[in-house]
């Protein structure tokens, strides 16, 4: 029974930490903006465009990670479509990337794993950074 037990907890825990992963490269980046409501509580971009302002696809063309995480590495398209199913987001990623382009909006996307978890701890470091007082200040 305790076997079976720790097989379960091992089981979630790393379920919830390639969950973490996932999510963290997706949102915590460099490129993502994380904006403020204004004085009457209300982000001013429309929906559509704060969902490409704030997710980040990574990994877009390896078919192995987009089975196994689901497609939530076509984070963007999970974002503007989530009801639809992730088979599809290979498809329509073209298709939103380039309707972004046409009407100026980023298309936010890392080619690679390795680059996607770079920028993310490049963030982490941003996000510990003590700011100096010109910044505080200007």
């Amino acid at each position: 029974m305790l076997e079976v037990l720790a097989g379960f907890l091992l089981m979630h825990f790393v379920g919830g930490i390639i969950l973490t992963v996932i999510f963290q490269l997706a949102h915590t980046v460099e490129e993502t903006t994380f904006p403020q409501p204004n004085a009457q509580g209300t982000i001013e971009n429309d929906w559509a465009i704060h969902q490409m302002n704030t997710t980040v696809n990574f990994c877009r063309q390896n078919r192995l990670l987009s089975w196994y995480v689901g497609g939530l590495n076509f984070q963007v398209e999970h974002h503007l479509f989530p009801k639809i199913c992730h088979v599809h987001y290979p498809r329509i990623a073209g298709i939103v990337q380039n309707t972004a382009a046409e009407f100026n909006i980023p298309y936010l996307e890392h080619k690679s794993f390795g680059l996607a978890l770079r920028s993310h701890f490049a963030t982490l470091k941003r996000f510990g950074s003590v700011p100096d007082m010109d910044e505080l200040m200007g």
